[in-house]
């Protein structure tokens, strides 16, 4: 029972996940795109969102660089640079440390002035609050990982995590069972963290495929006005 219920949740629910999640996505953006924002509240406590947004922004996308890259690079990579796996484990400590802490005092301020500043909260939606709060929950179990992995310095565990995940994505049947004696704080991570996949595109999340990265190379433009009445074309 107890290997039905991990193939369950680290072998099929991993692939509704991806799927949801993409499909998902395509289909608000083609038939909702007045809901593909994120709404703004940034004229009240600017102050406090300025401060909480960008701690979180730049630690959510260190931990998600640090995540795709330590989880999708295959090992003889990390082994042909001669990475051991004790140095990459503790890269991961430290770094994923660092930006937890930075994400987990910027989400602490976002989520103190959504739920207890009355104006802001009265304009947010359910799924708003909920998706915050979730994420919130994520970050401290990913922060509760490192005090396992302090246990773990030999990186075997990671190496776990690493065969599991690219065995997902090239459809490696059985890769479930990598991970079935991992610690439980391992395991609810990762369950909620394909959660997240799954309800993103029901919530403001979508945004983050609009991140106006074209604006980098994007040719300048220049407003001209005039004075010349405008003939309206025929």
């Amino acid at each position: 029972m107890r290997d039905m219920i991990n193939y369950i949740v680290f072998g099929w629910y991993p692939y509704l996940c991806l799927t949801v999640f993409l499909l998902g996505s395509l289909v608000r953006f083609d038939r909702e795109q007045y809901t593909w924002r994120s709404g703004s509240s940034q004229l009240l406590r600017r102050r406090q969102l300025t401060w909480g947004s960008n701690l979180f922004h730049v630690g959510i996308l260190a931990i998600f660089a640090g995540h795709f890259v330590g989880l999708l690079t295959p090992i003889w990579v990390f082994d042909t640079l001669g990475i051991s796996h004790t140095f990459k484990q503790w890269m991961a400590i430290v770094i994923g440390g660092v930006a937890g802490v930075a994400c987990f005092v910027g989400m602490t301020l976002l989520i103190h002035r959504r739920l207890f500043d009355a104006r802001i909260r009265t304009t947010s939606s359910f799924g708003d609050i909920a998706i915050l709060l979730i994420l919130y929950v994520q970050l401290i179990l990913g922060l509760s990982t490192i005090f396992v992995s302090l246990g773990h310095l030999d990186g075997h565990e990671m190496v776990k995590f690493m065969t599991w995940a690219q065995g997902i994505l090239t459809l490696q049947p059985g890769v479930a069972a990598q991970i079935a004696d991992v610690h439980p704080i391992f395991k609810a991570h990762l369950f909620l963290g394909m959660t997240i996949f799954l309800v993103f595109p029901f919530t403001r999340l979508v945004h983050i495929w609009s991140a106006p990265v074209w604006y980098l190379g994007r040719r300048g433009y220049q407003v001209v006005r005039t004075r010349r009445p405008m003939i309206p074309a025929e």
